[in-house]
């Protein structure tokens, strides 16, 4: 299958199959997010989703969480992944997001990769999801299941960040991340892919080689 026609047939199927795809974090405002997003890092979105209630309750803007110190916030998120330096994270995101933003969360990927404890991949996350900009954060599941599938032939993430932007259809950079997200933390995981389960086996790079392979084997076994 050729790349094009292999992003159009995944584009096509997630199209009609999961049209409404959207970021399992959950979050009722643009900070909400940024918060979430910045503690989902290395950790599981069910984790943070346990966690951040209080979190928002206790720090519901940038003010109050501005104003509070790492010991208060550490007590809030210990349970996560990288608990002291993602306690730093906030406060200072917070604390910048007042000085250089007016509390406002910046739209744009530059200005957000201001805040402390905000890379690309955040950025990205932020500014499609929030602003529907036309972005998209390659994250471990975005860069497997993009290359397991053949969507890119990739070495690192901001290279598989480039050709996804490149070929997927500008208005579906978006809801593109979340396909990719989704079907990399239930089906194609990291260790052991559920092919049995996968409904596009058919597009997969991945599947095509370890069936041939498997074929090849056999054959070599039978003769």
């Amino acid at each position: 299958m050729l790349r094009k026609d292999r992003y159009r047939a995944f584009v096509e199927y997630f199209s009609a199959h999961n049209p409404d795809a959207q970021t399992e974090l959950n979050y009722s405002n643009p900070f909400e997010l940024l918060v979430a997003v910045i503690l989902s890092a290395q950790c599981t979105d069910k984790r943070i989703n346990q966690v951040t209630p209080a979190l928002f309750e206790r720090f519901p803007n940038p003010e109050s969480l501005a104003a509070a110190s790492i010991d208060e916030v550490y007590a809030y998120i210990k349970s996560v992944s990288y608990p002291n330096n993602k306690a730093k994270h906030l406060v200072g995101m917070a604390q910048r997001l007042i000085t250089d933003f007016g509390g406002t969360v910046p739209d744009n990927i530059i200005d957000l990769q201001r805040l402390p404890g905000v890379g690309r991949k955040t950025a990205n996350v932020i500014a499609s999801v929030v602003y529907q900009a036309p972005a998209i954060a390659v994250d471990t599941h975005v860069f497997r299941v993009a290359n397991r599938i053949g969507l890119t032939d990739a070495k690192t993430p901001l290279a598989a960040e480039k050709q996804l932007m490149k070929h997927l259809p500008r208005e579906t950079l978006s809801i593109a991340h979340h396909w990719l997200i989704l079907h990399g933390r239930y089906i194609c995981i990291a260790r052991k892919p559920k092919c049995g389960d996968c409904p596009i086996t058919w597009m997969c790079r991945y599947y095509d080689r370890l069936h041939n392979r498997k074929t090849e084997i056999t054959k070599n076994e039978n003769n």
